[in-house]
Order: structure tokens, then sequence, then C-alpha cells
């Protein structure tokens, strides 16, 4: 049963044909399935886009029931990140670079969350009560790993709850440039656990300190820049936490399950790289 409506989140055909071979086959036996995989997503894309409740979808796309069903069981099975990791790797080779990624940037992001329940803290840095989403992108922008946890979690420690998992995944990571909230043991641990290397990037007004001086004095010998200043490979992991703010559902945290808030960022990630992946097929 096809939809009557058209909405901008919907899947295209050409968008369709990236991803239809990566869902299961439809079952040739037992009683006829009402809702294709594409309508489907359609009802996933939707609200992660519009950033409603599941409840609240509208009656031209297929039932919420149905549609948060395989929300969830696809999560549960692991689907949604398998397909991730595929598309990931057909985005890198479209740009020119290598399946796998060998450096990549690690930030987090506080996000306050809502009366849905699960873990949370309170960042006093931000201000946030909430959780942290932390993810590792590659140099492209494109999500290697994503963890979710209680704002009150430092980065260091985030960032090792993220990292723990990924001996062997990337087997050509060599590099990773982060903060200056993950300066101290972590570098040590890095080189020790996985074998990367990692480089704090520091604002260049870093340890600089203010003195007093006369009037008509010389000036410094290094001009020392003000206001915004892009910062090295900084502003890759940055434009990745906009492109998943771009969908309104991630605009807090609703979810009661950590993982469920994880699984959300794969689906968002896949919006976007087929959508990518498709300009080049049409």
């Amino acid at each position: 049963m096809g939809m009557s409506s058209v909405y901008s989140s919907d899947l295209t055909n050409a968008e369709w044909m990236i991803l239809e071979p990566l869902f299961p086959p439809v079952c040739s036996t037992g009683r006829p399935r009402k809702w294709s995989w594409r309508d489907i997503l359609n009802g996933i894309f939707y609200v992660l886009r519009g950033g409603i409740a599941w409840r609240l979808m509208p009656h031209d796309l297929p039932p919420w029931q149905t549609v948060y069903h395989y929300h969830r069981l696809w999560r549960k099975q692991g689907l949604w990140k398998a397909i991730h990791a595929v598309l990931r790797e057909r985005v890198r080779v479209q740009a020119g670079h290598s399946p796998t990624p060998s450096a990549g940037i690690i930030d987090s992001q506080s996000v306050k969350t809502t009366e849905a329940g699960g873990p949370r803290g309170y960042d006093g840095g931000k201000k946030v009560n909430g959780r942290k989403r932390h993810i590792l992108v590659d140099t492209m922008g494109l999500v290697m790993a994503i963890k979710v946890h209680e704002a009150d979690y430092q980065d260091r420690a985030g960032a090792i709850l993220l990292l723990r998992d990924l001996p062997n995944v990337f087997p050509r990571m060599q590099h990773l440039w982060a903060d200056q909230g993950y300066t101290g043991k972590l570098g040590a641990e890095i080189r020790k656990h996985l074998g990367w290397t990692l480089e704090i990037v520091k604002h260049p007004w870093s340890g600089r300190q203010s003195t007093w001086a006369p009037k008509d004095a010389p000036p410094p010998p290094v001009e020392v820049p003000t206001g915004f200043v892009v910062l090295k490979r900084r502003w890759v992991v940055e434009r990745t936490f906009a492109w998943i703010g771009k969908s309104r559902r991630m605009s807090r945290d609703y979810e009661a399950l950590s993982e469920t808030s994880e699984n959300l960022v794969y689906e968002v990630m896949i919006r976007l790289m087929v959508k990518r992946l498709a300009k080049i097929v049409t």
C-alpha cells in the first residue's frame, strides 16, 4: 500500500534504490505485508525530521505502532548500525577516500532531556541537565562511533566509554584530534589500548595572560587573534553536530534509553548519506 502524500523527508526513488538491498527481503509466504519497508522508513524519517511524537504521525503514513515497532526492532537487531557502516564506506569511496579512515575527531554535545526518564546528569560547564552525545567522526564529518551518557561525565571519561569498544574496528586509524577538555592521561590511554596518537587543538590565545603596558609600548611580537577563530579540524565535528541538529527530534533527548538516543544518530546520518549518494546516482 503506497502513501498518498509526499513529504520532504520521504525517500526518492533513487534513494530507495540504494537502501532497498540493505533491508531484509520481503517474505513471499504468509500474510501479505500491508506496508512496504519504504513506507515504514518514510514514517521514521518523518518523525526524525519533524520532531513529533510517534503517536502524532499523520494518518496517510503507516500506523505509528508499526513504524515504531520496526524502528525498535532494527535497533535491537543491529541493522541500523550495520547499514550506517556500509553507507559511510560508500560515501568515503565516492569522495576518493579509502573505505575506512586513518584519522578522526572526537567531541561531545550536551543536550537537555525530558520527562521520559532514563539516565541523566548535570553538566556544570554548559549548565545543562541531561545527557552528552559523544561522537567520533572522520575527516569528512561522517560518524564513526556514538556514545550517549549522563551529562555530568567529564569529557575524558566519556571518551573512554566511546573508544573502549573500537579496537580492530578501524584498522587504518592512527590519529585523533580533540579540544582541551581531553587533556591529561587520556592520550597515554589511547596510545596504550588503541595505538593511536591524540593531538589537542588549542585556541590561539590559550595560555596567554593579559598584562598592563604603557599606552606607547610596542605591540607584542605575535599578534593574538580576537573574535571567532576556525580551529584546525575542530570545525569538522561541529558541522556534524549541526547536521544532526537539523532533525528536530534531536533538539533534545526525548528517549528513555541511551541506546535509542545513540541509534537516532545513526538514523539521521543514514538519511543524510543516502541523499548524498543518490545525487551521484542521478
